[in-house]
């Protein structure tokens, strides 16, 4: 398997995953799919604002998943901490394509200098719930019915996982009114 940084060449794989998710599951709270220009802009977002978006493949070339992480909060009290998504494909369930794809997320992450990295999922997905447990992320709380798919409510599970014990808070010099 093969973790590497996404490129144009990734877009159709990229929105064909993406566009599944909103379809098929609660990992996504989106009702309607992406376009490719869509995707492609989110790709170019991305990169823009130095975030990471990663491929994970099969030894044949084969598609496996992507994990991107991108801002948890536009304002400045959060900039040292990411939002992060990973996404395997069905059939790669297992494959260990998940778990390479956010260990490369974690020391992006960590060589970047963030503080924490956060999740945000679907209640019911407990295979995910379980799956950032075994990455020592820790659940910080429930959001009860912040979010609605397939005609109900959804409750949101915030994980976290702090990427640096050992960090100090950065010192500003702050405006006064």
């Amino acid at each position: 398997m093969k973790i590497r940084s996404a490129t144009y060449d990734d877009l159709p794989a990229l929105l064909m995953i993406h566009n599944d998710a909103v379809r098929n599951s609660a990992a996504i709270w989106l009702v309607q799919e992406d376009t490719l220009e869509e995707r492609k802009a989110w790709l170019e977002g991305r990169w823009a604002k130095g975030y990471p978006v990663y491929v994970a493949e099969s030894d044949d070339g084969t598609f496996l998943g992507y994990a991107s992480f991108g801002p948890y909060k536009e304002k400045s009290g959060y900039d040292l901490t990411v939002e992060h998504s990973v996404y395997v494909m069905a059939e790669a369930q297992g494959s260990g394509a998940g778990s390479a794809l956010l260990n490369a997320l974690i020391e992006k992450a960590k060589a970047d200098g963030y503080h924490v990295m956060i999740a945000g999922i679907d209640s019911e997905n407990t295979g995910s719930i379980r799956f950032h447990e075994r990455f020592g992320f820790h659940t910080s709380g429930v959001v009860r019915e912040v979010g609605f798919k397939y005609n109900r409510w959804l409750d949101l599970v915030i994980m976290s996982l702090i990427l640096d014990e050992t960090a100090k808070p950065p010192v500003h010099n702050y405006v006064q009114p």
